[in-house]
């Protein structure tokens, strides 16, 4: 049976649990492990939802955040209903 996946990217929210709120409190943690973004592509990681995302910054990520991966993606799959 086909399966319907989706995800949510949780960033910004397990960024506010941490007390960081803005795109300027996170960029200086990404720096100090080398990742190089400019302010607009940290700001589009934090408000919107990316389709593709580098091993490394998923890396960086989690180690600033003290999360896993899955922390970061909410998955969840649901069955389809069959096309007739």
């Amino acid at each position: 049976m086909p399966r319907q996946i989706s995800y949510r990217w949780r960033l910004r929210e397990l960024m506010a649990t941490r007390g960081m709120f803005t795109v300027g409190e996170l960029m200086p943690h990404l720096a100090e492990r080398g990742i190089t973004l400019s302010s607009s592509q940290v700001h589009r990681l934090v408000s919107g939802t990316p389709e593709r995302l580098s091993l490394p910054v998923l890396a960086a990520l989690c180690d600033i955040l003290d999360c896993t991966p899955a922390d970061l993606i909410a998955t969840s799959a649901q069955a389809c209903a069959p096309d007739a």
